[in-house]
This record gives structure tokens, sequence and C-alpha cells, in this order.
């Protein structure tokens, strides 16, 4: 199955059902072709004892992100395990934006990056694995 015969709101279907990411205000704001966007606003209740966003709730959005990346092509596809990067502190209303990337399918696998950011500065950096578990 290619991106142009994909069910193309399989992403978006998804994310609809996504009562945990639809909770904490993420947006899907794109899905295509092995890629997605999504957003979020750091809430006072993401807040840690330091005073900065809670790593779970940047590894939450980014993994939204890459859900719907992997998902985008059509079957259910879930993921293998991912892992991520916090390279800057996230405050208390920020606006974050995940943009993640397929970087290769094989098989039923496949690796995605995301890149989160507040004002295009990377905050932190996500790779994830995915498996498909309907056929192809």
């Amino acid at each position: 199955m290619t991106g142009l015969d994909a069910p193309r709101g399989a992403a978006y279907e998804m994310f609809d059902a996504d009562d945990a990411s639809r909770a904490l205000g993420i947006e899907l704001l794109a899905a295509a072709d092995g890629t997605a966007t999504a957003r979020m606003r750091v809430t006072g209740s993401m807040v840690n004892g330091h005073g900065i966003a809670h790593g779970g709730y940047l590894f939450l959005l980014a993994d939204t992100a890459f859900a719907c990346a992997c998902n985008s092509w059509g079957p259910t596809t879930v993921a293998a395990g991912a892992d991520i990067t916090f390279v800057r502190p996230v405050r208390e209303g920020e606006v974050l934006v995940a943009r993640a990337a397929e970087r290769t399918r094989y098989g039923r696998s496949g690796i995605y990056d995301v890149t989160v950011t507040r004002d295009g500065e990377v905050v932190a950096e996500f790779r994830g694995r995915s498996r498909t578990i309907e056929p192809r």
C-alpha cells in the first residue's frame, strides 16, 4: 500500500479516538505520508517541582506526533520502543510543536524522528520505532 492509496484519514481517525492526547490539549495539525505535526500548550498542571515542564508531557507530545506519522499510511501501527533527549527546559504557557518524519520502513517495522520546538528552538529530540500489526 502506498501513501496514494492509503486511507487519507487513518491518522486523524486514530487521533480522534486518542482521549489521552486530546485531554491534554494536543492538536493534530497535519498528518500524511509518514509525517505529522502536533501542537500543545504547557499548562500549570504539567510543571514539575523544578518549575519546568515534566519530561513525560514532552514525551507524550512527541509520541503522539510519532503515532500519527506512522499511522498515516493506513495499517494499524504501534510503538515498539522510543527514547527522547531533552535539550532545553520548557515553562508554563509555552507552545510546543512536534514534527515527526519517517526515516525508514522495512517489512512491518519503521523508524521515525520527532523534533519538538518552542518558537523554532529545539527543546527535545525523540526517536520512535514502530511495528505494523496489520498486514500491508
